[in-house]
């Protein structure tokens, strides 16, 4: 009969343990990153119209994506795939232009809390369209998540203003996009599925951004590079945390990013401190946290951790 090694065992321990911490520390920093986009689009205003500023952040993030088609058998894909590839981009645009649109608007705290609402939509639209059985478990999720965006809201109490509502659907295009992008990663690479993403998102928005065009400066240009930058390492940290460590270990930590929202909006914004706000987020948090450890227990992957429906 084998005996288990002391000395074996915890090293073993011990490189778990550092996994884990490895990825509690990418998802603090893709945390940061985020905070840092929402930050300064916040900081861009109104100077430019939604549709031209999520436009020209797409179009400067090319940069970083195209390189990847120099590597793809384009030519292998097939008509439903671009055709998936389509229908994403074009979902993806009205999202991003309405994120945009309730940034120049709304708090920023109010922006985070409910971008938390796009895994949710992901939960009922898989049980809609991908033929997902919604057990009680995961409807009580739901519902749950329902009511902290109430909480947030709180109709009737308080105005909910055309940023609020743009939030709202911002998410639900947001859940869409990943749903498609699950059914795009089984037939082509995670890396053109991001590179086809940016280059539909650019063609997508580019009618409603030229028909409404303002001239932007440079400052502008500037800070919407800088945007696309912080989103595409955003993205690749967050990667590397996945990496590390599972979803259900990362997907808490995306409470840390509510935490510094609230702290930018009130001492770099002046934009006051809602303690519903902060209720409600982390009542849909906790919601989509369940739903992530429950599917982790059956050993399925749908439901995306909350940073990865983010622009």
């Amino acid at each position: 009969m084998d005996l288990p090694i002391p000395c074996l065992d915890a090293r073993m321990d011990d490189r778990a343990d550092n996994r884990v911490s490895v990825a509690i520390g990418w998802m603090v920093v893709t945390g940061l990153l985020f905070v840092c986009v929402t930050a300064l689009v916040k900081l861009l205003g109104t100077t430019l119209p939604a549709a031209q500023a999520s436009f020209l952040r797409y179009v400067l993030g090319l940069v970083f994506v195209v390189p990847v088609l120099w590597r793809s058998q384009l030519s292998q894909i097939n008509v439903a795939t671009w055709r998936l590839f389509v229908w994403r981009g074009l979902a993806h645009s009205f999202g991003v232009s309405l994120w945009f649109y309730a940034m120049a608007r709304i708090p920023i705290a109010d922006v985070t809390a409910m971008n938390y609402l796009a895994p949710i939509y992901v939960t009922l639209g898989a049980a809609l369209f991908l033929g997902e059985r919604l057990h009680l478990r995961r409807l009580l999720a739901v519902a749950g998540a329902l009511i902290g965006a109430l909480i947030i809201l709180r109709p009737g109490l308080r105005e909910v203003s055309p940023g609020h509502w743009a939030m709202i659907f911002a998410a639900l295009a947001f859940g869409a996009s990943y749903l498609m992008a699950k059914r795009l990663s089984d037939a082509v690479s995670p890396a053109l599925v991001v590179t086809m993403l940016s280059i539909t998102v650019a063609i997508g928005l580019a009618p409603v951004a030229l028909a409404n065009w303002v001239r932007p400066d440079l400052y502008s240009l500037g800070v919407l590079f800088v945007v696309a930058s912080a989103a595409t390492a955003a993205h690749y940290t967050m990667t590397l945390a996945f990496a590390a460590a599972p979803v259900t270990v990362t997907q808490p930590v995306t409470f840390l990013q509510l935490l510094w929202a609230v702290l930018l909006g009130y001492f770099v914004f002046d934009e006051g401190l809602d303690i519903w706000v902060i209720i409600g987020g982390l009542v849909i948090l906790g919601a989509v946290t369940f739903i992530t450890w429950r599917e982790a227990v059956l050993k399925r992957r749908l439901t995306p951790p909350s940073p990865a429906t983010k622009l």
